[in-house]
């Protein structure tokens, strides 16, 4: 019964022993396969040794690999009429394939025939290619040499094509690449601007139409086929946009001869001519930059060198904080980042925010015995002895402290303030260059202002403007009150010569009647018939003008600004001009006449060319009458008061402020 009970092994199989004869088939079994995977092991060691890189390949079979990157052409600028004023040249980057060149370090066949080429070519040294066998042998991509020109690279390339004398050059190779170059050189340099670190724009048009100007890579990718060829793929490279100025580089080139003449003629004892001499010519009728200078300018191909302003040994013992500040300095565009007290230029506009508000008929006379007595404290005119009975055409071209003052105390600082706002000051202009100066703090509020300020405010001194922002202003002033934003850029095009954008004229505001801007441009033609200005006048033309004369702070250490202002013609204006010169090197300053000089000479020359219409052809002759003031030495207007203002000249830039260049020229470089 205890027997029946027992259970039963069901895996007694397991335990059993097998035959002598199946132990000895398993052994040999075991022997077998262990011999095969010793023969396997033994066969990919020899095929990894001897021929390696072949099998390499087949296994690399339809694999892309990142081949190289193919450069963009970043955009040219160019002037109104097409001229190049900035483009980028084909050069080429020298590249060794050191695998190549030592057939993956199995021969050394390849690599003294190669090393003197580099050396004949390109002038590589030995060494270099040496160093890099030994420390980077299995490198395909090399930079050796940058920025090498065609007729070198032509050179090479008969070299490299030559199998016959030269069989055994293997592993080098040329990459397209462009670099940046300035037709003109100094020409414009503040406006165009100049590259950094490849292709982003530093200053001018190459910093604010970068965007623009860049393109998109493109990019060359290979993969070897089942024959161990080497195949190609290509994504061309997108090239960056064409920019076209607003530049007319014929007037350009007329506007910057006369700054330099200037310059040139009063420059010694190791100083420069002026501290800073500019010009803007704008059209008044679309606010179109048709050429913008100042000097000193520099070399935009080496924007570096500053040879031109300090000796070696006054370079070499600056530190490296003086030096970036030099170069900052020089690289600023006084058109549009330095603020300063306009001078006697704003006199029209006082007038015409009388004339507006209704303060003014245009028919007053005002009497000058040389200064105003202001709260107490006598303002003095420029002319000391007083210009006596002034009408308001006299007090604009005798250019009249003691009138202006009387002016715009009867306009009182509500409408004086307001019509500053009007007429753009203390407000970016929108100008599409960067840098423009942030003025809002320059000027003072209704709330601030005393009668004092507002004397001294009605003819130029005691609140700061830039040039861009007076000469937009002016612009209103007499082509009938319509106020055009500036801009430096007319059109973008693509690489074809297509136009993608045009910038039209932006209509900003209406800032005074067209009844007011015949009145002004009247009152300024008798600034060069009779009055402050009659050194900028060009036989033949009929031109309006204002002159301007500001002292700078702090007063009393004998520094000017002086300036000149002018359009032609009177009766319908086509072009304005604007000229500034800041300290001139001469021992009196106070002399408006150097500003005009250079403004004649610009004229004399550009109005020919633009073919401004002359009083023969107007058929219209005639000269503006009023009380002419002889002209006496400048005399301080504050000598007699304690000065309050106490913001100087110089650069005001808000590095916070990016320009809105509007979404004409907000075009997608990318795909």
């Amino acid at each position: 019964m205890a027997g029946r009970n027992r259970k039963r092994n069901r895996f007694k199989f397991l335990t059993k022993k097998f035959p002598i004869r199946m132990q000895r088939k398993l052994v040999m079994l075991f022997m077998a396969v262990i011999l095969a995977f010793v023969v396997l092991i033994g066969r990919i060691t020899w095929i990894n040794a001897s021929r390696g890189s072949s099998y390499t390949k087949v296994v690399l079979d339809q694999q892309n690999y990142d081949s190289r990157v193919i450069a963009y052409k970043r955009g040219d600028i160019v002037d109104r009429n097409g001229t190049k004023l900035a483009t980028s040249e084909r050069v080429y980057n020298v590249i060794l394939d050191v695998a190549a060149m030592t057939d993956n370090g199995e021969k050394d066949d390849y690599i003294e025939p190669t090393k003197a080429v580099l050396k004949e070519c390109f002038g590589i040294e030995e060494s270099v290619v040496d160093a890099l066998i030994e420390e980077k042998p299995t490198s395909q991509y090399e930079i050796l040499a940058t920025e090498v020109d065609y007729e070198t690279a032509q050179k090479f390339n008969k070299i490299d094509d030559d199998d016959k004398n030269y069989p055994n050059v293997r592993g080098i190779w040329l990459e397209d690449d462009y670099t940046r170059t300035y037709p003109y050189n100094s020409m414009a340099s503040d406006v165009i601007g100049f590259v950094y670190d490849g292709n982003q724009g530093a200053i001018g048009i190459e910093n604010a139409y970068n965007d623009i100007l860049n393109g998109t890579d493109g990019r060359e990718y290979g993969y070897f086929d089942t024959e161990s060829s080497l195949e190609r793929t290509v994504k061309p490279a997108k090239n960056g946009n064409t920019v076209v100025s607003t530049i007319d580089i014929t007037l350009q080139s007329i506007v910057e001869k006369a700054i330099l003449d200037f310059n040139q003629e009063y420059a010694g004892d190791g100083e420069l001519g002026s501290k800073n001499t500019a010009v803007i010519m704008m059209d008044p009728n679309s606010g179109e930059i048709l050429a913008e200078a100042s000097y000193p300018n520099f070399d935009l191909n080496d924007p570096r060198n500053l040879t031109a302003l300090y000796s070696d040994q006054e370079w070499d013992d600056m530190s490296e904080e003086e030096q970036v500040s030099a170069m900052n300095d020089l690289w600023r565009n006084f058109c549009v980042s330095d603020a300063y007290e306009p001078g006697s230029t704003i006199k029209p506009f006082t007038v015409a925010a009388a004339l507006e508000s209704g303060t003014l008929k245009g028919n007053e006379t005002f009497y000058c015995g040389g200064s105003k007595n202001v709260l107490g404290t006598d303002i003095n005119c420029a002319h000391r002895d007083g210009h006596g009975t002034q009408t308001v055409q006299d007090s604009i071209a005798n250019s009249c402290n003691v009138a202006l003052m009387d002016i715009a105390l009867d306009l009182g600082a509500d409408d004086f303030t307001r019509y500053q706002n009007i007429f753009g000051f203390g407000e970016y202009t929108g100008i599409d260059l960067p840098g423009e100066a942030e003025t809002s703090g320059l000027l003072y509020t209704a709330e601030n202002m005393t009668d004092i300020d507002l004397a001294t405010n009605s003819f130029g001194q005691n609140f700061n403007v830039t040039m861009t922002q007076l000469v937009s202003a002016f612009c209103s002033l007499v082509n009938g009150g319509y106020y055009y934003e500036p801009h430096i850029v007319k059109q973008i095009q693509d690489e074809d010569g297509s136009v993608i954008e045009t910038k039209d004229p932006v209509l900003l505001r209406k800032t005074v009647s067209s009844e007011t801007s015949q009145m002004l441009r009247t009152y300024m033609k008798a600034t060069l018939d009779y009055g402050s200005g009659q050194g900028a006048q060009v036989e033949g033309y009929d031109i309006g003008g204002k002159t301007g004369t500001a002292e700078k702070l702090p007063r009393g250490n004998g520094n000017y600004l002086l300036s000149f202002i002018g359009f032609a013609p009177v009766d319908n204006p086509e072009i304005v001009i604007y000229v500034v010169v800041d300290e001139p090197n001469t021992d009196a300053q106070a002399d408006s006449g150097y500003a005009q000089r250079i403004a004649k000479a610009i004229m004399e020359e550009a109005f020919p060319y633009l073919g401004i219409t002359t009083i023969n052809e107007s058929g219209e002759e005639t000269k503006t009458e009023g009380t002419s003031v002889e002209q006496t030495e400048y005399t301080d207007y504050d000598e007699n008061y304690e000065e309050t203002y106490d913001n100087p000249d110089g650069s005001y830039i808000d590095e916070d402020y990016d320009p809105d260049l509007d979404d004409w020229a907000a075009g997608d470089t990318s795909e």
